[in-house]
């Protein structure tokens, strides 16, 4: 018996599965994350609530059964900064902060002309690593000096485990300073971003053994000395494999703090409105979009506009409403926006309201809005050349029969809810089987989850007119909310 643990780092909670290759998951564990955003467009978490967690669930997992090889995914792709002596010196700068506004600016007037997108998958935005490299510079100094790693939130964890510092091919790619082409930092954008390259760790592929489970980190965790521990992955693209989207064609829309609709295809595909992720299958990859706040939205609403009102009552006062959310339209970019518009300056708004409106037309509205988002992207892949085959709904949304429902009306589409696959944690759980030889197919991973009622496309006008008028509100807001 073979026995991986999988862990992911999530905006939210940090998550993991216990896989037993001959019998499929047998365990897993939970604890919540605290995101911080002290000003407007800011996102940070403390990295040292990540390691407490994962000593958490790792001794929870221990206690099943013995560990024969770990694999740890996450956000990406988050900064995280270490010093000499392993020490996180300030709390995370998220994929979703949007801060750095000057310094994208800076560079994408630096590297006009030059064909950005194509060399790295993706366009300079506030996803982009090398602008808020230039944001600690200047704001941080005295944390600069005392860098000696850059890295990712799995990383982080995996170094953390091991004691050696290492960063995924996947991390390295979004980070927006590495060279698709020649495989290699594309050191013009390193020297931009007034970079030492001696910060950056080596790049590792997912499956790749990176190291083993230091003796000081076994005292903590529980797990044996030894354990190997594999490079781990990007959280979509661990979480759109569990689900099994595998062959080209297949989507799958990630419901989770942000958003993510990811599209399997047997090459790269590069556009200034979209990223590009490798597969965890070699020789695949993954263009995708990401949309900063879909799950925070909601979770935003619910805090602050309804008191806590569990989800499931918020769904039903949702139902209640009509499609097109009776005349309300919602914008999503309550943290900016990333793909398809790149604006770090979008903001979030709700139009169209009346004194007959209920609060369930304005969570519709914010359901809406999520769906609208993805049909944008979906719209982008159709222009692109690509039509997709089975669509798969993962993540927490994912759970939500009334989402899922709006989702498949505004993209037309059948969907498919995946009840259960364990997640990211899981995905990378598979590749450290792979990594480890207990597993020799990437393939093996379909039939080891399991897919709810499908959800058949209710077509309405409604939602057709409010689409219309989705894509309208970004461009006639932006000059009054910039």
């Amino acid at each position: 018996m073979t026995t991986l643990l999988g862990i992911d780092i999530g905006t939210t909670a940090t998550k993991s599965v216990v896989f037993d290759v001959g019998s499929g998951i047998i365990g897993g564990a939970s604890r919540p994350t605290d995101l911080r955003s002290l000003h407007a467009g800011w996102a940070e978490e403390d990295p040292e609530q990540w390691w407490r967690n994962v000593v958490a669930v790792a001794g929870e997992a221990v206690v099943e059964t013995p560990i024969d090889a770990i694999g740890v995914s996450g956000m990406v792709p988050c900064v995280v900064l270490v010093d000499e002596r392993g020490r996180v010196l300030r709390h995370s700068i998220q994929q979703n902060d949007s801060r750095a506004v000057v310094e994208i600016a800076e560079l994408r007037e630096r590297f006009n002309g030059t064909d950005i997108v194509g060399r790295t998958g993706s366009p300079i935005t506030q996803q982009s690593v090398a602008p808020t490299l230039l944001w600690i510079q200047r704001n941080e100094p005295a944390v600069w000096d005392r860098v000696r790693w850059i890295m990712g939130s799995y990383d982080y964890i995996t170094y953390r485990l091991t004691g050696i510092p290492t960063i995924e091919r996947n991390w390295a790619l979004e980070s927006g300073l590495y060279d698709l082409g020649t495989g290699e930092w594309a050191w013009d954008i390193v020297e931009a971003a007034h970079l030492d390259p001696r910060y950056l760790p080596p790049v590792n592929d997912p499956s790749t053994i990176v190291g083993t489970v230091s003796t000081a980190a076994a005292a903590e965790t529980g797990l044996r000395a030894g354990t190997p521990v594999v490079a781990g992955a990007a959280d979509h693209v661990a979480s759109a494999f569990s689900a099994g989207a595998i062959e080209p064609g297949d989507l799958v829309v990630k419901l989770g703090g942000a958003g993510d609709i990811l599209l399997t295809t047997d090459r790269p595909v590069v556009d200034h409105r979209l990223y590009l992720d490798f597969h965890l299958v070699p020789g695949r990859y993954l263009p995708n979009g990401c949309m900063a706040a879909s799950g925070s939205f909601i979770r935003w609403f619910q805090r602050e506009l309804a008191g806590s009102e569990p989800l499931e009552q918020l769904d039903q006062e949702a139902a209640a409403s009509q499609p097109g959310a009776s005349g309300i339209v919602a914008l999503p970019y309550f943290l900016g926006e990333k793909t398809p518009i790149n604006d770090p300056d979008a903001r979030g708004a709700f139009i169209g309201l009346h004194l007959g409106h209920r609060r369930g037309d304005l969570f519709r509205a914010v359901l809406e809005s999520v769906a609208y988002g993805f049909k944008h992207h979906l719209e982008v892949f159709t222009e692109l050349g690509f039509e997709p085959g089975r669509i798969r709904l993962t993540d927490g949304g994912s759970k939500s029969r009334v989402w899922a429902q709006i989702i498949s009306d505004v993209l037309e589409r059948p969907v498919e809810p995946v009840r259960f696959t364990g997640g990211s944690a899981f995905g990378v759980a598979f590749a450290a089987a792979i990594g480890t030889g207990a597993l020799d197919d990437w393939q093996a991973i379909s039939g080891l989850f399991e897919l709810a009622e499908p959800v058949e496309p209710q077509p309405d006008e409604r939602y057709e007119e409010s689409y219309r008028i989705y894509r309208q509100l970004y461009p006639a807001l932006k000059e009054v909310l910039a």
